[in-house]
């Protein structure tokens, strides 16, 4: 990984050879530098990003997401840590659903359901990447590109997805999603990084605050079973709260998920008033040792807030500490979960012409 350092005041891109998958393809990390401290590490191998190198009030440098030793961590055993998600983040709800008069049977891989794109979903696929140097305002970027088949872990259609990561001089890790269909589909594209803005330790102590006034509770088994509001719940996140407030309290669905695992229905006041697909403020999470502030803007109509409730001390992380629950946090952008069952959710449907679009923006400051 990047060693933990201040940048010089020049964007650049480096490369390195991580190995081999099975296979016997060639699976290279990729670092953006903005020039200013912020460095973003990633490999063609599920467009994985392995480290992001933020300095603190302070100007010292730390990785805040959570990534694994080596590749060969990453192709075994790793809970979707840094992952492009698809061909469906989140759950759907026994891997089936009705499309056009036709049902599709997708595999199985989260007990009765389908979790984020299958057995093997597009973190776990190789993608072709392209470095685009520095432009006129000093961004950096990685073009990544995958063909998903017709029929890959049952879906129709071949999906030709791009998605790119811009890193700017303004402090700013920007993803752009867009895809085509030969054939309707369902999609639903996200990124699934573990955020820890003290670069280790607990998230617990970070602030969180989430501008939805409501979220999708949940059954037993994850699958949400509506839209409820959040107010006098521990779900209600318009303020800044600390992350380990509430976590703990007997609330059913709190119960349910080990913690937060929820999708929250954004409120959605766009920066761009009057266009469906102007960016939102999602999320703001701080962390008030070292200043680190990130905020989530998307064009995405839900967030995912997930506080790593499955992380049981067996993976060993890239610094060679022990990952244990509460170690990391995901702000997933996304639609809602199991949408292709709900037709009161958003849709999800995408068709042969259409051009799907989505950005998602992770803006770096300090308090």
């Amino acid at each position: 990984m990047p060693p933990s350092s201040t940048s010089t005041s020049t964007p650049a891109i480096a490369s390195r050879p991580l190995g081999l998958l099975p296979d016997g393809r060639e699976v290279t990390e990729y670092t953006l530098d903005n020039g200013r401290g912020l460095r973003l590490s990633a490999m063609n191998y599920g467009g994985i990003v392995t480290a992001l190198q933020v300095p603190d009030r302070h100007g010292h440098s730390a990785n805040v997401v959570l990534g694994l030793p080596t590749l060969a961590d990453y192709v075994a055993r790793n809970p979707h840590f840094g992952t492009i998600v698809g061909r469906y983040a989140n759950r759907i709800a026994a891997g089936r659903f009705v499309l056009d008069g036709d049902a599709f049977q997708l595999p199985l891989n989260d007990g009765p359901h389908t979790l984020h794109g299958g057995t093997k979903g597009f973190g776990a696929r190789w993608w072709d990447i392209t470095p685009v140097p520095a432009d006129a305002l000093g961004n950096v970027a990685l073009v990544l590109r995958y063909t998903s088949a017709d029929g890959e872990e049952g879906h129709a259609g071949t999906l030709q997805v791009e998605v790119r990561y811009t890193l700017g001089a303004d402090g700013c890790w920007r993803i752009d999603y867009q895809a085509r269909t030969d054939r309707p589909t369902v999609l639903n594209l996200s990124h699934h990084d573990y955020f820890n803005l003290a670069g280790s330790g607990s998230v617990l102590d970070h602030e969180l605050m989430l501008p939805a006034s409501r979220y999708t509770p949940v059954d037993a088994t994850l699958i949400p079973t509506g839209i409820a509001d959040v107010a006098g719940t521990p779900f209600d996140f318009r303020t800044p709260t600390r992350i380990g407030a509430r976590i703990r309290a007997p609330h059913e669905q709190l119960v349910r998920a080990r913690g937060y695992d929820h999708n929250w229905v954004l409120d959605a006041e766009r920066e761009r008033p009057g266009t469906p697909t102007g960016l939102a403020l999602a999320a703001r999470l701080s962390h008030a040792a070292s200043g680190r502030v990130m905020e989530v803007h998307t064009t995405e109509p839900g967030v995912q807030f997930y506080s790593g409730n499955f992380l049981d001390g067996t993976l060993v992380g890239s610094h060679g500490e022990v990952v244990r629950q509460g170690d990391g946090l995901c702000l997933e952008t996304q639609h809602f979960p199991d949408s292709p069952n709900r037709p009161e959710f958003p849709s999800t449907v995408l068709r042969p012409g259409e051009v799907f679009t989505s950005r998602t923006e992770h803006r770096f400051s300090m308090a």
